[in-house]
């Protein structure tokens, strides 16, 4: 056996089981057809979310040794891969979804003390912790977590791309911390990912395309905010400091809270589904689904580029943060008025403007 196996093994089941699975989806009807807001073609599979489950549950019981947290980790993703499931075949209630992720949070902490107490330095008034409020904000963060990345499911390879760039941002941190059980994990969720995403794009043919349904998004979102606890942590591996944290998960969370701001400002539901996504912008603007995918992933890998060189280059907290609002600020106003900016940029270089249309 080689320090390669976990990943060569975690690549080579996640294509058998993609095949395998894509099988199963269509007799039990585990598939998605295009609807409303979804424009793709024919009915494609939502089996990313079992295969990722399969790959990191075989992982975590062949390869690491018992311990308690490896257990209620893996029983909460057996959980969401469940719920997920059947939410894509059944359509189960968003009430239903949120009960089960601020329970997941609840058992995250009570079972294991797995929770968001100290955000370091982050204002410039000192070290901030928590305390008895650590418990509610843990549970936020489970929920805002998991629905941040599922937010993102829009287009072929965006979910796949992003989480990437996260997995292999906290990869990046453990390294420098000497916690090689939790590099290889991190590396694991990765090559699972790669045989997904050249299925999802179509490389290896549009009729072998899948997706990863909500199964898979939530339990990235899951897996991605335990490691962020465990790196961020002091009582943990203490990776890397909590403000950035931020970084690597920075352009699924804007556009979470961007979204859910401009839904509220119209007196939506939060939570209503729409097109104003920024990778729906992006193809309004006349970028095809390939531009838009790469321009977004570039973007993430920028913003986790700027955690990684604050937190080496110890870059104080408070400046980190306020960079980071700063961002968000210029990102959420750059949304709210993306029409008229880009109006003016066709109009500078001569282009006609195109013609948009409400599509709420």
């Amino acid at each position: 056996m080689t320090m390669y196996t976990p990943y060569i093994g975690a690549f080579a089941l996640s294509f058998v089981s993609l095949y395998l699975f894509r099988k199963l989806a269509y007799r039990i009807g585990l598939v998605d057809i295009p609807t409303g807001r979804k424009q793709h073609q024919g009915s494609v599979p939502l089996v990313g979310g079992l295969t990722l489950f399969s790959v990191v549950s075989t992982y975590l019981i062949f390869f690491v040794p018992f311990y308690p947290a490896s257990v209620v980790f893996l029983a909460s993703i057996a959980t969401l891969t469940l719920i997920g499931v059947l939410d894509d075949k059944y359509d189960v209630s968003y009430k239903l979804r949120f009960f089960i992720q601020i329970l997941l949070g609840i058992i995250m902490i009570a079972a294991v003390d797995v929770e968001l107490e100290y955000l370091g330095n982050m204002f410039g008034f000192g070290m901030l912790h928590l305390g008895v409020i650590a418990y509610p904000i843990t549970v936020l963060a489970v929920i805002g977590a998991i629905n941040a990345f599922n937010m993102v499911d829009g287009i072929d390879g965006l979910l796949g791309g992003l989480s990437i760039v996260t997995f292999g941002a906290l990869a990046y941190f453990f390294s420098t911390a000497g916690v090689w059980n939790l590099v290889q994990l991190c590396l694991v969720v990765i090559a699972a990912l790669i045989p997904y995403i050249m299925m999802n794009l179509g490389i290896l043919g549009k009729k072998r395309k899948v997706f990863m349904g909500d199964s898979g998004s939530m339990i990235i979102g899951f897996m991605a905010l335990w490691l962020i606890i465990k790196a961020s942590q002091p009582d943990f591996e203490a990776a890397m400091r909590p403000v950035t944290a931020l970084w690597i998960i920075a352009l699924p969370l804007m556009d979470m809270a961007a979204i859910m701001i401009r839904r509220l400002r119209r007196g939506d539901s939060p939570f209503k589904p729409d097109r104003e996504h920024l990778h729906h912008i992006c193809q309004r603007a006349g970028l095809n689904p390939i531009q838009t995918l790469t321009a977004i992933c570039t973007v993430a890998l920028i913003f986790a580029a700027i955690g990684i060189i604050g937190e080496n280059t110890n870059i104080p907290e408070y400046v980190m943060f306020f960079a980071f609002i700063g961002t968000f600020g210029l990102y959420f106003f750059a949304l709210s008025y993306i029409w008229r900016v880009l109006t003016f940029v066709r109009h500078l270089f001569g282009k006609e403007a195109p013609v948009y249309q409400n599509e709420n």
